[in-house]
């Protein structure tokens, strides 16, 4: 079973011969199919069943000889239409499958943010047409989580939510310079965080830790996908899986100044979410890759 499968909509099928029975069904009404030609021997396709508006589970298989599908593996999925980041991306093929990870310096979240990427085979697809040079312009993040706390917003005034943004930007740049080489740069970045860490060593002395940390994102447990965050919720929808009818909160947060969708199913969700309010929780972050053509090379 995917961990994740819950987070979907799908928390009664905990047995192996029900998930079975629930993809052989989803097999039958797919929305959108796609297949790759690998090579002459092997290719890949994928079928999409929505199940809920912008959820979906996708199934992963080959076409045998005999033009049947056999299936191989599955993953819930959630679109994301807003653009999440225009860093640098790198893409990376997982070593047991045809699946991918991408990869961004993302100086907003101070990290190389890790995500499972969810359009794999327009990537692939893209990657064999020879002659056709393309980039990545941007990554949509989307994710799931199994459970997840709402938080009460920190109290701030307009001139300190003004502040902290130009704050952020001015780190912004410096992680920047401190990337190319600045030694300035990263002398004023080691300062930095020597006072800031004093500050909140002083402060949580006599503070609550969550009135202290206004969003994190972090990495979390061993699989580089995944990470723990609080972020303030911008955007809430409440939807339905129309297989099991279970209810599916749809948050957009802004964490880190970086922003993104997740999913959780509401039986796995401690509160009641509002905008405003943080969420906390620990997530699966799943990415699409948005491409840009530059035309045909001289191959």
């Amino acid at each position: 079973m995917h961990k994740f499968l819950r987070a979907a909509g799908f928390s009664m099928y905990q047995k192996k011969k029900d998930i079975e029975k629930l993809l052989d069904l989803l097999e039958t009404q797919p929305s959108v199919t796609k297949c790759v030609q690998i090579d002459e021997e092997t290719n890949v396709c994928e079928m999409r069943t929505e199940i809920a508006p912008g959820i979906g589970l996708s199934i992963v298989g080959e076409l045998n000889e005999e033009g049947d599908f056999e299936r191989e593996f599955y993953f819930p999925y959630v679109e994301c239409a807003q653009e999440s980041s225009t860093a640098e991306c790198s893409v990376q093929r997982h070593v047991e499958k045809e699946t991918y990870a991408g990869m961004v310096d993302e100086s907003c979240v101070g990290i190389s943010l890790i995500f499972y990427v969810q359009n794999f085979l327009d990537y692939r697809e893209k990657v064999l047409k020879k002659g056709e040079a393309f980039k990545i312009r941007s990554i949509s993040l989307a994710g799931f989580s199994t459970g997840g706390k709402i938080l009460l917003p920190i109290k701030k005034t307009q001139k300190q939510i003004q502040m902290a943004k130009v704050a952020a930007k001015n780190r912004n740049n410096l992680i920047e310079a401190a990337k190319n080489g600045d030694e300035d740069a990263m002398e004023t970045l080691t300062i930095e965080d020597i006072d800031l860490y004093s500050k909140i060593s002083r402060r949580a002395m006599k503070e609550d830790l969550y009135s202290i940390i206004d969003s994190c994102f972090m990495p979390c447990g061993i699989e580089c996908d995944q990470y723990s965050v609080i972020g303030e919720i911008k955007e809430i929808q409440k939807i339905k899986n129309k297989y099991t009818n279970e209810e599916i909160y749809w948050l957009n947060l802004e964490c880190s100044d970086l922003n993104f969708i997740i999913c959780i199913n509401g039986k796995d969700l401690l509160g009641e979410p509002a905008v405003g309010r943080r969420f906390k929780g620990q997530i699966w972050m799943q990415g699409i890759l948005n491409f840009q053509e530059l035309g045909r090379t001289g191959n």
